[in-house]
């Protein structure tokens, strides 16, 4: 008897921490209405999206060479200027995630900077040369004096997107 009163104690103590755990993921769980947002690249739902500080905290766990398949939300904070070809996003006030869009194949607007934006796609840190470096710059308009600035390689939080959703 004892023991049948100890595995009846077990499943309910079972199915209450599972509820609980139910209850706390909804509640965190945000939904997003695609019909709210313009679509660039492959189409998909925005759901399980991290936050910017999310995504930093997956970020800091990274190393060169890791990839996690992601999305997150976040501010654009610049856009190349050029084409639209890539897009920097906030992750705090200093730390910025560096997109590209997957085998060149779309294109953000040109002034979707301080736009809200949702992106799926690939999660990696990165170090970018120099060359690439100051092609960046000059693509996003800087002067000739900010691009001489440029003489090491930097490492990066980078972002191979195969989705984008900007908010209209």
């Amino acid at each position: 008897m004892k023991k049948l009163n100890f595995i009846v104690l077990m499943l309910l103590f079972v199915g209450f921490t599972s509820n609980a755990q139910q209850k706390v993921k909804k509640a965190t769980t945000v939904a997003y209405n695609v019909n709210d947002y313009a679509s660039f690249g492959d189409k998909f739902q925005p759901s399980n999206v991290l936050t910017e500080k999310q995504m930093l905290k997956k970020y800091k766990n990274l190393k060169k060479g890791d990839t996690i398949a992601v999305k997150f939300k976040s501010n654009i904070k610049a856009v190349c200027k050029k084409k639209g070809c890539w897009m920097e996003m906030d992750l705090t006030d200093d730390t910025k995630s560096f997109v590209k869009f997957k085998d060149y194949g779309f294109f953000v607007p040109l002034n979707a900077d301080n736009s809200e934006a949702i992106v799926s796609g690939k999660a990696f840190v990165d170090v970018v040369s120099v060359s690439e470096l100051k092609h960046y710059a000059k693509d996003a308009g800087k002067s000739q004096a900010e691009i001489s600035k440029i003489t090491k390689p930097k490492t990066t939080y980078s972002f191979l997107a195969n989705g984008v959703l900007i908010k209209k």
